[in-house]
């Protein structure tokens, strides 16, 4: 049987929806003619939710691979089309693994599973939408 997942979410006024799932709050607000805003944009929040499951993914995956990962931070940047739906059309994802000794074939290795196999969030996105992904490594 599959598992289900229940968010609520709920108007708050103007542009602004407030949503909770298991205690936890996400504000997301739309801010017309680029007016401040309190919370992500939908569409950053989901950006925000494929950084997050391919992030956490890699860093799974080089756990089980014995790399010596200190760290990992993921940048996301995106495009979207001018028209309605204003739709995301290009998203790249650069991750940065800090770690002493972390071996570049593992990272890829990882990367493709995740990709492939194990982020869902990537795996929802990957068809509508053109998702590169690139890697560096610091040294520590």
């Amino acid at each position: 049987m599959p598992s289900q997942l229940a968010v609520h979410a709920m108007h708050q006024g103007d542009m602004r929806i407030v949503a909770d799932a298991r205690g936890a709050s996400l504000q997301m607000d739309y801010p017309l003619k680029n007016e401040g805003g309190e919370g992500m944009t939908p569409l950053e929040a989901l950006l925000a939710s494929l950084a997050g499951c391919s992030g956490n993914t890699l860093a799974l995956l080089l756990r089980k691979a014995s790399q010596p990962v200190e760290g990992i931070e993921v940048f996301v940047h995106a495009s979207r089309r001018d028209e309605h739906p204003t739709v995301l059309t290009d998203i790249a994802l650069e991750f940065v693994v800090t770690g002493a000794g972390v071996q570049r074939s593992a990272i890829e290795s990882a990367l493709a599973r995740a990709e492939a196999t194990v982020c869902p969030v990537w795996a929802m996105l990957k068809p509508s939408t053109r998702i590169t992904s690139s890697y560096r490594i610091v040294e520590r």
